[in-house]
């Protein structure tokens, strides 16, 4: 009885929690939409969340605000969208990939320091989700 009991609250428990493949779909959706900066409030672990830019120095930002501060530095650094892509998601268990396509031009004396002008440039993001459903780190490669 007790082991019933105690597969009931585990199914029930666990039904509110969104799938690895769920949250990937719905993150891919979001960017697609232009929703970036409500990805944070919908999918993130706000308390525990990590951010790590592997852009030739590595910058590792922790805590909601530090990567919304940088999301928002990256946002202003931008004069131009020309094209942007968001690839269908690569899931694994608690992981999952993502490809970002940008061409973009960026604004002169932008605080991130990127060079002015026009880019293209492709981005591998690998997200890791927590047993709370929630992504709790987040990694970008060139």
């Amino acid at each position: 009885m007790f082991r019933v009991i105690l597969y009931v609250l585990l199914f029930v428990i666990n039904t509110d929690l969104m799938t690895t493949q769920e949250i990937a779909d719905r993150l891919v959706a979001m960017n697609r939409e232009n929703l970036h900066m409500e990805i944070y409030e919908a999918l993130y672990d706000t308390e525990n969340i990590v951010s790590v830019e592997n852009w030739g120095e590595k910058m590792e930002s922790k805590g909601l605000e530090a990567i919304k501060m940088k999301g928002d530095m990256w946002h202003a650094s931008i004069a131009e969208v020309h094209d942007m892509r968001t690839s269908d998601p690569l899931v694994a268990d608690k992981s999952f990939a993502v490809t970002y396509y940008m061409d973009i031009t960026h604004k002169e004396g932008n605080a991130l320091g990127i060079p002015a002008g026009r880019s293209a440039m492709t981005e591998l993001a690998i997200y890791h989700v927590n047993d709370a459903g929630k992504i709790y780190r987040e990694e970008f490669f060139a």
